[in-house]
């Protein structure tokens, strides 16, 4: 049977599209500007690439390059950068420009391709923060647009929106994503249902989450990875005396270490260690040295441990440097997600169900995972952090707060936490 064609848009390293591949999609054409994962993507795959800024790829070309007319594609996918969206940008800085920064251009290109390609569905990821209540213009600019394309070609596309968080699909990682799905002849989607959920959560037909152990288990670090993965910087040393599954809090006068930080007073992934029963956290794209998540081994994750927590196929190799690879993969949709929800669009949006089991799904370790690993004391050099240390005052009332007005009253935001 002919496979379904896909448009890929910003497809990085290519989460979204190793996803649609396992439910019988091929990628007719993908564009990307990032030199690493344009090499990334072709030292795994054939799938024909277009290298640029989606502002200067005239539609035209994309459609060539995928041998496809206009009305053919089956779908388009993407997540556009997300940076006037998300909410760490909001927080580090007090606002954002969401919709009026430069940078929100790429969502219009998205539609724009979607304009002109007229796919018979499509999918778009983005974060959280595109939805945020009172600040959703976002939503609403593609509501809108969506319209103005039906008006102007005669479809009917329509847009089924939900923030999904991958852990409850079965992926070892808790990352929260929207996702935005809609069909060309106006035909509903419904998300599907989560299929896990944690220990004190399950339903009657439903898994416990994936943890971090099911994931990482079989792989194994040559002498030489494990010294490079090895964490450098001021901190280091102190990592070992946090337990698997804590972060700097454990530090605080509310946890169970010594008091060397102020509650709430830095960033929640600032000396965050995974835990082996639990789900990872979230893989971060461009990490400080203290920021994790770590491996419970004190050390930092490898990057085909971070391709296992974001069920990137085994053969996929990651091009470029550590940094690269981390930038890569932090910045995918985890592909057993986009896995499950191409299931979902194939099935219900264009006519064609898949009955094979997941192929990206990771199984569930049998044996009992290992105890937690020992806790080592403070290290002396960190003592003198010792002493009372005040608790943070609230939501953008820390140390670095600046004031914005203009909303009737005035407001604080942390620079800094």
């Amino acid at each position: 049977m002919k496979k379904l064609t896909a448009i890929s848009l910003y497809t990085g390293a290519g989460g979204l599209d190793y996803g649609f591949e396992a439910a019988g999609f091929r990628t007719a054409v993908a564009v990307e500007m990032d030199e690493r994962c344009v090499e990334t993507l072709r030292a795994n795959r054939r799938w024909p690439t277009i290298q640029g800024d989606i502002n200067s790829v005239r539609t035209e070309e994309i459609l060539g390059k995928a041998k496809l007319c206009c009305s053919e594609p089956d779908v388009l996918i993407g997540g556009p950068p997300c940076q006037p969206f998300s909410k760490s940008g909001f927080w580090a800085t007090g606002s954002t420009k969401r919709l009026k920064d430069p940078r929100a251009s790429t969502l219009e290109n998205y539609l724009r391709v979607l304009e002109e390609t007229q796919p018979r569905a499509f999918l778009m990821e983005n974060v959280e923060g595109l939805g945020f209540k009172g600040k959703d213009e976002g939503l609403l600019h593609i509501q809108n647009r969506l319209e103005e394309i039906n008006a102007k070609s005669g479809t009917k596309y329509t847009m089924s929106t939900a923030v999904l968080n991958a852990a409850d699909f079965g992926v070892p990682q808790l990352r929260r994503r929207l996702f935005i799905i809609g069909s060309r002849d106006g035909s509903s989607f419904r998300f599907p249902t989560a299929t896990h959920a944690s220990s004190v959560e399950l339903l009657n037909d439903q898994r416990q989450h994936l943890t971090a152990w099911d994931a990482l288990r079989s792989v194994r670090l040559s002498k030489s990875e494990a010294i490079s993965l090895r964490m450098k910087g001021k901190w280091a040393n102190l990592l070992p005396s946090v337990p698997e599954g804590q972060n700097y809090l454990w530090h605080t006068e509310r946890g169970g270490g010594e008091p060397l930080f102020g509650w709430r007073r830095r960033y929640w992934s600032f000396l965050l260690k995974l835990a082996k029963n639990s789900p990872s956290w979230t893989i971060q794209a461009q990490p400080g040295p203290a920021t994790g998540p770590f491996h419970w081994d004190n050390r930092l994750l490898s990057v085909r441990e971070m391709a296992r927590l974001q069920t990137f196929p085994n053969d996929v190799k990651i091009a470029g440097t550590y940094a690269d690879a981390q930038r890569q993969l932090g910045n995918a949709v985890p592909s057993l997600l986009a896995e499950v929800l191409a299931r979902e669009i194939s099935s219900q949006l264009l006519g064609r169900s898949v009955k094979k089991p997941l192929g990206l799904a990771i199984r569930p370790s049998k044996a009992p995972i290992p105890a937690p690993g020992e806790v080592v004391a403070v290290p002396v050099e960190y003592l003198t952090l010792r002493g009372d240390h005040e608790a943070h005052p609230g939501t953008g009332r820390g140390y670095r707060a600046v004031s914005r007005e203009g909303l009737g009253t005035e407001e604080f935001f942390e620079l800094t936490p």
